[in-house]
């Protein structure tokens, strides 16, 4: 784990301490170590769960643990105060923690924000057949998004808005720590504000299909599900599923001559 990511798993950690004080916790059970000198950091050599459970300050050992903390942290989280204000539930995200493959969208809708759960609207049913199209299921991979509060739409008695560029940054220390833990093989991001928030990079019909690498994990930018809602030809969910068949090949999958034939 890099500086930069220690550093921002290191906010996290404060921000949920902080959290537990104000709910008058005063003590916080944590694992048995050795005692750090004063100055001394966690060696480069120690092994990379260690060092992110170390950093999320975890009330005992393990991902489970580790995760479970992140979680209430970002339930009671209110740095978007429009956004706590404005939403029914956080969204954390789904599936197994010990998944080789994750998707991250851009942020939760309406029935998501209902549901509190990613990807379970129109879009998330098209993305489960997708993930089951692949021979996976939902609760084998995992599922999050940059944004864990649904944008808020003042005025608007229905639709969606694009999270801010701020509404961003704020949010994404979650996702990292996420990803720290869970430790994915491959991540897919779901359309173009994913792919921004995630590396930065805009112009998903140029960067869709070709690998990119965030913090060392290879990803694939495609098509965001709901895109495919709006444009059903089959050349454009040819497209998408091309890009799976890299990331399964990426993943040591096997791919079966009817996979291959899919919206050919």
């Amino acid at each position: 784990m890099d500086a930069c990511a220690y550093n921002q798993l290191l906010d996290v950690t404060i921000e949920y301490l902080q959290g537990l004080k104000q709910q008058g916790v005063r003590y916080v059970n944590l694992p048995e170590c050795e005692p750090l000198e004063r100055g001394q950091s966690l060696p480069a050599s120690a092994p990379t769960e260690t060092r992110a459970q170390a950093a999320v300050a975890t009330p005992a050992n393990g991902k489970t643990e580790a995760i479970a903390a992140l979680r209430q942290q970002a339930l009671a989280c209110a740095k978007c105060a429009h956004l706590a204000k404005s939403r029914k539930n956080v969204v954390f995200g789904v599936g197994s923690i010990d998944a080789e493959l994750r998707f991250v969208g851009e942020a939760p809708g309406a029935d998501e924000d209902t549901q509190g759960e990613p990807f379970v609207g129109a879009a998330g049913q098209l993305l489960t057949k997708i993930i089951q199209a692949m021979g996976l299921t939902r609760q084998t991979v995992y599922i999050a998004n940059i944004l864990k509060c649904r944008p808020d739409t003042p005025g608007q008695a229905y639709g969606n808005r694009k999270p801010t560029p701020d509404e961003m940054r704020t949010c994404i220390p979650y996702l990292e720590a996420q990803i720290d833990l869970i430790k994915p093989k491959v991540m897919v991001a779901l359309g173009g504000t994913a792919t921004e928030g995630l590396l930065g990079l805009g112009g998903i019909m140029k960067l869709r299909g070709n690998w990119q690498t965030y913090r060392g994990i290879p990803v694939m930018p495609t098509y965001h599900p709901s895109y495919l809602l709006r444009n059903q030809a089959p050349p454009e969910k040819r497209r998408v599923w091309e890009d799976m068949m890299q990331v399964m090949e990426k993943l040591g999958m096997s791919i079966s001559e009817k996979q291959r034939g899919y919206f050919l």
